[in-house]
């Protein structure tokens, strides 16, 4: 089989949030929406791959020095190179034009000086939707691809401990049918209908405050966002746990999205045995008891430091700990495993074939040290569907993992904002995913807390029908508007 991308091309959507999402130094209110059409030549034939993101402020780099419009345009800019590294690459599968456009787009990042993070960003949006093409021309779905070792994929390449292996023998046979949907508590939400002032009520029909949330959705699952600042964390929490008292929530969970909030693990231990405190004596005495983990409390620049292996294993009693904006690059996960962490966190804009790779090597690990704890979380981009949200359930399930942060949902109107045509087709593709709102527009369909993903998993990569981007802003559209606006 003989494999070429022949063209591609890049369109944004503005999306406005409807209500503000508050996570670490970022609020977001509004930002772009971008999709990425691939045209894939499998032996002389065309087939057509889409993927999509948002392009949120402040999570990639987290840089203040730089404006919000040179935060979105950076990007735009890694995604627009990853497309020109892309064009003319030929493979004899997905996972050798990856290797190579993943090589390509690394050096042009070094080069640039540009943080891998946000260099990879670029290769996940050509690399989805060069396995959405791959999977049309297959007539396969991505799971039965993965597990019957279709895609290419050659694991001692990305972790050399894996030689030998394939992923389906260390991934589930089949995709999870249903996901827990665990709900983002970002630091400005509102947790009581009281707590929204009347200017700010929301009347489009979805629920606002957390309160609402779980009454609405029947959510089990909480992803809390925190600040470091114990007075004003410890009070939230409490707030929390009289919302889940409130609501008679079965079984709760939660994960803790340290965002980056603590410069040092003496900083961030001394926080969490100051909850342990509070917790021990009662004054959280409706917080959950279940803890999932906490994810990412210390600083990028901190974070992977060699001395902390030492701090960790001198720390008998820590919490799980995963890594999230430090998985980088592919030896993050290894080199934070060595130091004492858990685990880390997928989500499809850190790469899809380099989640599969670090949820084999959890799973290696796990059939050799069965006393230690391995953790893959499921975590989010603010994704929304048609396509974005579709897809990272479809690869989330299929790694198995069964616990997965939902937000975008939650701080966007549904499938409001996109144009009628492509509404009615997400409905008649997915009714078990999404429903039609009184408003006519569809939102998530959360059940009992959890996902329904029957649909997502017959599609070749979540999505299931062409979508059509002429509604859309072309790049070279979209950048002279910035340029209008800026004049």
């Amino acid at each position: 089989m003989k494999l070429r991308i022949d063209s591609g091309s890049l369109h944004l959507l503005e999306l406005a949030a409807r209500m503000p999402f508050r996570y670490g130094i970022a609020t977001l209110t509004r930002a772009p929406h971008a999709f990425l059409s691939l045209r894939l030549l499998v032996d002389g034939r065309p087939w057509r791959g889409v993927s999509a993101d948002l392009l949120p402020p402040r999570w990639f780099t987290k840089d203040p020095r730089q404006s919000l419009r040179e935060e979105i345009a950076a990007m735009a800019r890694v995604i627009e190179a990853a497309l020109e590294h892309a064009r003319g690459l030929e493979g004899g599968s997905p996972f050798e034009i990856w290797e190579e456009l993943h090589a390509r787009q690394g050096r042009w990042g070094k080069e640039a000086r540009l943080p891998p993070l946000l260099v990879n960003f670029g290769t996940s949006f050509v690399e989805r939707a060069l396995l959405e093409a791959f999977a049309r021309s297959q007539g396969e779905p991505f799971w039965k691809l993965l597990h019957e070792d279709r895609l290419g994929i050659r694991l001692d390449r990305l972790h050399e401990e894996l030689a030998g292996l394939h992923p389906s023998q260390l991934l589930p046979p089949r995709p999870l049918p249903r996901i827990t949907a665990r709900h983002t508590v970002g630091l400005s939400d509102p947790i009581f209908d009281e707590d929204i002032p009347a200017a700010e009520r929301l009347s489009d029909g979805l629920p606002q405050s957390l309160e609402a949330s779980i009454r609405a959705y029947g959510l089990r699952h909480f992803k809390v966002k925190v600040s470091g600042d114990i007075e004003r964390d410890f009070e939230r929490l409490g707030k929390i746990g009289d919302a889940l008292r409130s609501t008679a929530v079965k079984e709760p969970a939660y994960s803790l999205d340290g965002n980056e909030s603590f410069r040092s693990l003496e900083e961030f231990r001394q926080w969490w045995e100051d909850i342990e405190l509070l917790l021990i004596n009662k004054e959280l005495a409706h917080f959950p008891a279940r803890l999932l983990f906490v994810e990412q409390p210390l600083h990028r620049d901190a974070a992977l430091e060699p001395g902390l292996e030492r701090e960790l294993a001198a720390w008998a009693g820590r919490p799980p700990l995963i890594i999230d904006e430090s998985d980088a690059e592919l030896e993050s996960l290894p080199r934070a495993l060595a130091l004492g962490y858990a685990g880390t966190s997928h989500k499809n804009c850190k790469g899809v074939l380099k989640g599969i790779a670090h949820a084999c090597l959890l799973e290696r690990r796990r059939r050799r040290e069965p006393g230690r704890s391995f953790i893959l979380s499921g975590e989010d981009l603010a994704n929304v569907g048609p396509v974005a949200l579709l897809q990272d359930c479809a690869v989330a399930a299929a790694l198995g993992v069964e616990s997965v942060e939902r937000n975008g949902h939650h701080y966007f109107a549904g499938l409001s904002a996109f144009p009628s045509a492509v509404q009615e087709r997400v409905l008649e593709a997915h009714p078990d995913l999404y429903r039609r709102t009184p408003a006519g527009w569809p939102a998530l369909k959360i059940e009992g807390g959890t996902l329904d993903l029957g649909s997502v998993h017959r599609a070749p990569l979540g999505v299931g029908f062409e979508i059509d981007l002429e509604p859309y802003l072309p790049l070279s559209r979209w950048k002279e508007s910035l340029k209008e606006a800026s004049d």
